[in-house]
């Protein structure tokens, strides 16, 4: 009976002990990131609450003592005045027509990388260098070095063929805008499709191919569906980006002919306007939309990490 009784008690004492240690053990793995987790909180998210609390207030910076809440009317004229809508429809359409054309580009281009040839990663390291280039300096390589009409690159070919010479940006102002982020974004999906095709299962490939199925039936049946999560995931990847896209709108055109977009209204309405309340209004609902996408995001890759967890 004794026997019976003190063995409980005895074990009692090390599982008390074993939770404090666990904690310990937590703590010392987790501590070294909490000054990483402070100062993104202190860099992002409380200048993130500031502008949400200034986006409820009818607040112009040339009247600072004229400032009053205002609650939703901010939101409601984001949302309804004229130009903020068209600024609105320009922001989904520049994203829509760069993410779309980036990714058909994109994957051409990963398909032909796929294959091996003579040079392949010379012809690589070349395709990405487009997506290293910063942003302010591939607008302005787009817009000195490619349209200027007098000494452009594409009126100087134009010119020798004796062809017309259009003023590529007055002419065609969103169209230049777009052209400039394809040639940055494509080589970003053609590393995250390359990625998905050197995923594949090449005996069932293999096993298609002795089955007496071409190329374009490989490409449609199998390559494709394979590739759905990866053009899903460049596709949100890339809208994240040109959804809040600055520098090209403002570099090329500065926002005018009809490529200001919502983040350029934003920064027009701010520095210009010096309405505060009614950019920071604007503001919140970019990074609202960004979120949106950013989850949608981060499904598509937590799903592909589970899909490469379950084929190991």
């Amino acid at each position: 009976m004794t026997a019976t009784t003190t063995a409980p008690m005895a074990t009692a004492p090390v599982q008390t002990a074993g939770k404090p240690a666990s904690r310990l053990r937590d703590w010392a793995t987790r501590g070294p990131l909490l000054p990483a987790l402070i100062f993104m909180i202190v860099v992002t998210q409380l200048p993130f609450v500031a502008t949400l609390v200034i986006s409820f207030f009818d607040w112009n910076s040339l009247y600072p003592d004229a400032r009053s809440f205002a609650g939703l009317a901010n939101y409601q004229q984001v949302l309804t005045d004229a130009d903020l809508r068209r600024s609105v429809w320009t922001t989904v359409l520049l994203t829509v027509t760069v993410v779309l054309a980036s990714l058909v580009l994109g994957l051409g281009l990963a398909l032909l990388l796929d294959r091996r040839f003579r040079g392949r990663g010379i012809v690589r390291t070349l395709l990405i260098a487009p997506f290293l280039v910063v942003p302010v300096a591939a607008a302005l390589l787009w817009k000195h070095v490619l349209f200027n009409p007098e000494y452009g690159l594409f009126n100087g070919l134009l010119h020798y063929v004796g062809g017309p010479q259009p003023d590529w940006i007055s002419d065609t102002p969103l169209l230049a805008v777009e052209a400039s982020l394809i040639w940055q974004w494509t080589p970003f999906m053609m590393l995250i499709l390359l990625a998905g095709l050197q995923s594949r299962d090449h005996q069932q490939i293999e096993a298609a191919r002795v089955d007496g199925a071409s190329d374009w039936q490989i490409f449609r049946h199998l390559t494709l569906p394979h590739l759905r999560r990866y053009l899903e995931l460049g596709a949100l990847l890339g809208s994240i980006y040109i959804v809040q896209n600055f520098d090209a709108v403002f570099t090329i055109t500065s926002g005018g002919l009809g490529t200001a977009n919502l983040p350029y209204t934003v920064y027009q309405t701010f520095y210009q306007a010096h309405e505060n309340g009614l950019a920071s209004a604007a503001g919140v609902l970019v990074v609202i939309g960004s979120i949106i996408i950013a989850t949608f995001a981060l499904r598509v890759v937590s799903s592909l990490f589970r899909e490469e967890a379950s084929r190991a």
